[in-house]
């Protein structure tokens, strides 16, 4: 039985900031959790990173309630504790004491071991005009593939 390819990303992102690093966290979940995770039933566009005590939470991950379990369901807008390394939370703690500097969740997966994880991305907001500019290179991109579509 082929499973569903889960890949929820985060397209607001790419637009909004400039990507530094990137990293790739493991999330604390409950089972219901894992359930709705692998039905596809996650919306990530408000979701964002932050510290506490010096481990790193994400906030505003919206996973569904499981639609078959019981009253021992899961709270949909909890925060969850992401798993680093040591070392890894220490670069990502240092980078963001700068001004302007964010922690962005990019992408949610399931890795081939089965286990749900999510890209990150330290990164610094776009001005205006870098936001212009992404709406130009796209449109640009757009216009070759339709151009290229008819040769």
């Amino acid at each position: 039985m082929a499973m569903k390819e889960v890949n929820i990303t985060n397209r607001k992102a790419k637009y909004e900031y400039h990507f530094i690093d990137t990293y790739e966290a493991g999330l604390q979940l409950f089972g219901t959790e894992i359930k709705s995770i692998r039905a596809g039933e996650v919306q990530m566009a408000d979701a964002f990173c932050y510290f506490k005590k010096n481990e790193l939470y994400v906030k505003n991950l919206h996973i569904a309630e499981y639609s078959f379990a019981n009253q021992f369901n899961h709270e949909p807008m909890r925060e969850r504790k992401l798993l680093l390394h040591r070392r890894e939370l220490k670069k990502i703690m240092k980078k963001v004491t700068e001004k302007g500097v964010s922690i962005i969740p990019y992408k949610l997966y399931i890795n081939d071991r089965g286990f749900a994880k999510l890209q990150i991305h330290v990164a610094t907001g776009k001005k205006t005009h870098d936001k212009r500019d992404s709406i130009k290179d796209r449109d640009v991109k757009r216009d070759i593939q339709r151009y290229e579509k008819y040769l």
